[in-house]
């Protein structure tokens, strides 16, 4: 029934388990054909975190700066979100990653290799701002938010 080695495998968690089975997982992107480092490869967890800490802090000093200078009475996490959603969308649809992404060396492109449309970017930002789509990823590092737009983070 059970051994040692599938105890082990469980504690380890599934990937180590079937790796030790001789299933091969590859790096993240060679489904792609994506290289394993450098440019163009798979933008990988850690830049993407501090991409998006970036940004949601320039959203937040937009956010404060616009409320205060126009004297609006709106809560100001609403309206952080809508910044955040705003600003992050048209970078990424005119530039090709946002503000966080562009410092961090991330680029955001579709799979085909075609220009980013700017509903894709906006679908794309949607499912971010209700956040459990990115935190939902593939082996490849593909939130389902990068995965219903078909749209990958690369490393510029």
């Amino acid at each position: 029934m059970f051994d040692r080695r599938d105890w082990a495998g469980w504690l380890q968690g599934p990937r180590k388990s079937l790796e030790s089975q001789g299933i091969e997982f590859g790096y993240p992107g060679e489904r792609l054909g994506a290289p394993e480092t450098g440019p163009d490869s798979i933008a990988r967890f850690g830049r993407r975190i501090l991409a998006l800490i970036i940004d949601w802090a320039s959203a937040l000093l937009l956010a404060t700066f616009f409320r205060d200078t126009l004297g609006m009475t709106t809560e100001l996490d609403i309206f952080t979100l809508l910044v955040f959603f705003l600003h992050t969308w048209l970078f990424i649809a005119f530039f090709g990653g946002s503000f966080g992404h562009r410092i961090m060396g991330i680029k955001i492109r579709t799979l085909s290799g075609r220009r980013i449309s700017i509903f894709q970017a906006a679908l794309r930002q949607l499912l971010v701002c209700l956040v459990i789509p990115p935190v939902i990823y593939d082996r490849d590092q593909r939130g389902l938010h990068d995965k219903a737009t078909k749209l990958v983070a690369i490393r510029g």
